[in-house]
């Protein structure tokens, strides 16, 4: 089924709210400078569930972009459990979970991480190539994928040649290229302008309620934040707050939030 086939069936879908496709229980994580250790992951708790718009806050240094890397497989842990799709990931091989993301997941990041060399297309379709899809599959799911964020027209247009939003457009499309379950964004916007900012946000939570994609977003934006279903505030390598946005669900993960914001 390509994107476009995947937006159409799913107009009218909305985030179920109760089957968890994210979980970390007592997670951990240290790095050691040789000279210090730095605890950055502190007995996390947090439960994710299918089709969720969730936004993880806090200061520099929280921990809140290690918690993205460990949740998606990107960075070890050192201590508790990650599941992901009902799948532990310490049961898992690099390799496995190489082949997990390229399948599963969809990564956007706040500086584009395209190839200057290539074409918008070209950039879209490359994960898809590098994972053996043929030419011919990759490009159509590609010009699929940037009819998805409005950007056909600029399908053979290089990035230098692009906006700061044409280019995180891309990035976008790059990442749901593959028809991921979770899109993991690391300050998705926080390479533009107000005005770019804004709509790229209304275009992430329009793919999530008409997808039911999972979206897992790290934001220093309030107003960011605020577009989602819920926010998850760090402090100190701990999840000190979780609560949802206006009428989003209740937060499953809260009664654990509650306990570690006590013991903060």
């Amino acid at each position: 089924m390509t994107i476009a086939q995947s937006t159409a069936t799913l107009d009218n879908v909305r985030p179920t709210g109760f089957e968890p496709i994210i979980e970390a229980v007592d997670v951990v994580k240290t790095y050691d400078t040789g000279r210090v250790q730095v605890q950055a992951l502190r007995g996390v708790n947090l439960t994710i569930n299918r089709g969720e718009m969730v936004a993880i806050m806090g200061p520099s240094g929280c921990g809140k972009t290690t918690l993205l890397n460990c949740l998606s497989g990107l960075d070890e842990i050192d201590g508790g459990r990650i599941s992901v799709e009902g799948v532990d990931l310490s049961t898992m091989s690099d390799d496995k979970k190489t082949e997990h993301r390229a399948r599963r997941m969809g990564f956007v990041f706040q500086f584009y991480n395209l190839l200057p060399v290539l074409s918008a297309v070209e950039n879209v379709e490359l994960p898809l190539l590098v994972s053996g899809i043929s030419a011919k599959d990759a490009r159509r799911q590609a010009m699929d994928a940037l009819e998805v964020v409005h950007l056909t027209d600029w399908a053979t247009h290089k990035p230098a040649e692009l906006s700061g939003g044409q280019r995180q457009r891309v990035t976008i499309a790059r990442a749901l290229v593959n028809n991921p379950a979770i899109v993991w964004g690391d300050e998705p916007t926080g390479d533009l302008d107000s005005t770019n900012a804004a709509e790229i946000m209304q275009l992430l939570v329009d793919l999530n309620q008409r997808q039911n994609q999972t979206f897992v977003l790290v934001t220093h934006d309030p107003g960011i934040a605020q577009r989602t279903r819920r926010i998850i505030r760090m402090q100190d390598g701990q999840i000190i707050s979780d609560e949802p946005v206006g009428d989003g669900q209740t937060a499953s993960a809260a009664p654990a939030a509650q306990t570690q914001s006590e013991a903060v």
